[in-house]
């Protein structure tokens, strides 16, 4: 099969990956040359790690091409993974100017985090050819893939979508209605705000918050969800005899949980105790990304998801 991939940043280069290691071949746009590069070398660097994952990476350099020309990459594209930069009226000149060369049954997946379906659609004179397909950083590692159709988007457009990332060893949800952020950022985006709440109260340093959440909810939230951790948390009575026995507790935590904003204050004390001068972030990425693989090697070996074709 073959995928176009619109812009070759972070996530696009992560997708390339993904999709070359899965078998397809891929055509990748950017209107910076010097992406090419930067692609060869993240997909080189990432085979490792997608190989003990079970990806057979066959062919993979043959089957990849670079294009300064969007409507060139997408020629003959079965899905185009767009990946413009988070401003419609960019997204909306990428769609005028690649829709008429698209084939009559290519859909456009957009990785937008904060751009509403609705707000892509205006931008197609089809707007049921595109669909939101967000991932979480970074895409060719975390399974997870929120999805979102609507009104105009037909059925068999959305199952295909969902084959097509399933195929590729991703985990879809589908989101019912559009709100901005999707599920897990909205999620991670209140989890942080309490972070630096419970920082600017003097409860405890960003670190010990990270080390708290790193150490304990977190590796839990790798097996399991809130509601399926809770409903193992009280016994034979599930999720109703946890929300009896601590649900009053969690409506004070959530009465009492803090409002921040991302102004100067926040910032002064996000510089006081983090700073980068004393990471080294590409080591940070590297402990991380074998972290992953190591959790995801061991969640396939437990859970019947079956490898990638």
């Amino acid at each position: 099969m073959r995928i176009a991939v619109l812009g070759s940043g972070t996530i696009g280069q992560s997708w390339c990956a993904l999709f070359l290691a899965a078998g397809h071949s891929v055509v990748a746009y950017d209107p910076d040359s010097a992406m090419e590069e930067r692609i060869i070398n993240f997909v080189k660097a990432a085979r490792p790690a997608l190989e003990n994952l079970g990806y057979g990476f066959a062919g993979s350099v043959e089957q990849f091409r670079f294009s300064k020309s969007a409507t060139d990459a997408v020629e003959g594209a079965q899905f185009i993974q767009e990946n413009a930069p988070e401003k419609t009226h960019l997204k909306h000149a990428l769609f005028s100017e690649i829709e008429a060369h698209l084939d009559p049954e290519a859909i456009i997946l957009s990785s937008t985090s904060g751009i509403t379906l609705e707000a892509l659609q205006q931008g197609l004179s089809d707007p049921g050819r595109i669909v939101i397909a967000h991932p979480f950083n970074p895409p060719h590692l975390i399974p997870l893939i929120e999805l979102l159709g609507n009104d105009e988007t037909e059925q068999f457009v959305m199952e295909r979508v969902r084959t097509f990332y399933e195929l590729l060893g991703k985990v879809p949800v589908e989101l019912k209605k559009s709100i901005p952020g999707h599920i897990a950022n909205r999620i991670q985006a209140v989890v942080w705000q309490e972070a630096l709440h419970l920082a600017q109260e003097g409860v405890a340093s960003l670190s010990d918050i990270d080390k708290a959440i790193a150490n304990g909810p977190g590796l839990r939230w790798s097996i399991y969800g809130p509601n399926q951790l809770f409903t193992l948390a009280a016994g034979d009575r599930g999720l109703e005899g946890f929300i009896e026995h601590l649900g009053p507790s969690f409506q004070d935590w959530w009465s009492s949980a803090g409002r921040v904003e991302l102004n100067s204050t926040t910032m002064d004390m996000v510089r006081q105790q983090v700073s980068k001068e004393n990471q080294d972030l590409d080591a940070m990425k590297k402990h991380r990304d074998e972290l992953l693989v190591k959790i995801l090697e061991a969640k396939m070996a437990t859970e019947d998801r079956g490898k990638p074709s």
